[in-house]
């Protein structure tokens, strides 16, 4: 009797989660869109909407607004779920504070939102052109309030005194997800240091925001305990949006969370002492960044 050899069937690696409807968006045009594309070409500049490949810069860009990145397009840091690239940067450009001015000022922007790339190789991290940048935006436009979204300074509370000095309304430092996946998500920063960098930022009196990423692999107990975390480190604003994998070589997404569980972590966030909470899949932390200058501090 001839028998057959048992042939193990293959390995099935498990389906990816697909994007939903939800999460579909329009293609950037339109008049504002061309005009917000032409004064940042045609001044040299860095927006995090490119480099981070945000889902709602056809939004933003045809309504006149854009956030701009300070300090060259290229990060001292490798998180596994950021588009921007990473590698040593070269010298910055001490001029860059006067062409982000001069372009905010041509676009007639009344809130504008500027962000940065981590420079870890920088003594003052780049606080010196944060500084420099903010103080010059007031004086061509000085009607125009301003959000800053900084980086983890390291430690360097000299230097964050430097950043936030300004002027600026609102200052951001974004958590980025919740304690249990810094080491997958954020390998070179610290969950206490970033909760830290918050606390000294409101006791220096300034208003202050962060964000989280969704669809990491959290879980709402998870969520509940960064929100108290923020909350006892006097974080103000929060926005809450689905993580969105940029390229094949960042982290995969875990899931991708509903509205109506978005809608549910924003009435928590509320209920646990948050100010204000944008909550959404396609939220970014600039998204209707305008509304969060008049939260109270």
């Amino acid at each position: 009797m001839l028998t057959l050899p048992i042939v193990q069937p293959e390995a099935v690696a498990p389906a990816k989660p697909r994007k939903p409807d939800w999460l579909r968006v329009k293609l950037p045009v339109g008049r504002e869109y061309a005009n917000v594309r032409r004064l940042v070409d045609e001044h040299k500049l860095h927006t995090i909407c490119e480099s981070g490949n945000c889902p709602n810069m056809g939004e933003c860009w045809g309504a006149g607004t854009a956030t701009f990145m300070i300090l060259g397009n290229v990060c001292t840091r490798s998180c596994s779920f950021c588009a921007v690239a990473t590698g040593r940067p070269t010298e910055y450009d001490t001029d860059e504070p006067r062409r982000v001015a001069e372009a905010i000022q041509l676009m007639g922007v009344k809130h504008a939102v500027i962000t940065s790339v981590n420079r870890d190789e920088l003594k003052d991290r780049g606080a010196s052109i944060w500084h420099e940048t903010v103080v010059r935006i007031k004086q061509l436009s000085p009607e125009t309030t301003i959000e800053t979204l900084i980086p983890d300074v390291k430690a360097n509370w000299d230097a964050l005194d430097v950043m936030i000095s300004g002027g600026q309304e609102v200052v951001s430092h974004n958590m980025e997800t919740v304690g249990s996946l810094y080491r997958l998500v954020r390998p070179q920063a610290k969950y206490d240091r970033s909760l830290e960098q918050i606390r000294r930022t409101k006791e220096a009196g300034k208003r202050t925001k962060s964000g989280i990423m969704l669809g990491l692999g959290e879980t709402p107990a998870e969520m509940y305990q960064a929100m108290d975390d923020l909350v006892a480190n006097g974080l103000d604003i929060l926005t809450l949006g689905q993580y969105l994998q940029p390229t094949k070589r960042h982290l995969e997404v875990a899931e991708f969370i509903h509205p109506d569980v978005f809608a549910h972590y924003r009435e928590e966030g509320l209920r646990r002492g948050l100010k204000y909470v944008e909550s959404g899949p396609l939220v970014r932390s600039s998204y209707h960044a305008e509304r969060h200058v008049n939260v109270p501090i």
